[in-house]
């Protein structure tokens, strides 16, 4: 089994993927006690209206993060650079359009998409600020940026709780349910490492987005970050 560093090797982090495939949607069911199908209507939310719409729908995995976003009857483009994840997604979501794909070298044309969306993705990218560059590209001006993202709890005694259970009962509880356990401490690593709301805000701000906003899930364990297409 395959886990990534911090470095975020890009071999290692697809091969990390490809392992934890097979199980990825039911482990982050369990992990987050059901709370992943809230968060993927929440960004879904913060798009709309969505009919019509181009979606780029980008780190998207198995494409469970999609659904949502076609269920709004948008056009939506599920990309990846992890082919196991891929094959699973066509094997789940036969419906779905699945592109394989490097978040810093996207294969689609300048100012393809409406909008453009990345779940508990970002933060595997080796450089987010180019990978930030990279969706504002294939973005047309005026276009949206959605960013759903891990972050810091906003409540002192719940923060104390919830990084509590990122280092101890996170890896313990995905060693009975994935299929590469190891890939989940690298998960709590990076979510440790990771910059808080604003942060990321203004990290968004300095790559070709403007009018950054966000706001919080679940006491602030999870962000969604809305900007614009310059």
């Amino acid at each position: 089994m395959t886990r990534a560093d911090l470095d975020k090797d890009p071999r290692d982090v697809a091969a990390m993927f490809d392992d934890v495939a097979r199980r990825y949607d039911l482990t982050n069911d369990v992990l987050s006690a059901g709370q992943t199908a809230r968060w993927r209507r929440a960004v879904a939310a913060s798009l709309r209206p969505l009919a019509g719409a181009t979606v780029l729908d980008l780190a998207a995995g198995t494409g469970t993060s999609s659904r949502p976003l076609l269920a709004e009857d948008a056009v939506v483009v599920s990309c990846d650079f992890s082919i196991g994840m891929l094959r699973q997604g066509i094997r789940q979501y036969p419906d779905q359009m699945f592109v394989a794909g490097d978040a810093l070298a996207l294969p689609f044309a300048d100012g393809t998409f409406d909008a453009a969306t990345i779940s508990f993705g970002l933060r595997n990218i080796t450089d987010p600020v180019a990978g930030l560059r990279e969706m504002a590209r294939v973005t047309r001006p005026g276009g949206v940026l959605l960013v759903c993202e891990f972050s810091t709890p906003t409540w002192g005694p719940v923060r104390t709780v919830y990084l509590e259970y990122l280092m101890r009962a996170l890896p313990e509880v995905a060693e009975r349910v994935s299929s590469n356990p190891e890939a989940y401490v690298y998960l709590a690593e990076s979510i440790r490492a990771w910059p808080d709301q604003q942060g990321l805000a203004d990290v968004i701000a300095t790559s070709g987005w403007t009018g950054v906003r966000y706001r919080n899930l679940s006491g602030g364990i999870v962000a969604l970050h809305r900007a614009i297409r310059q």
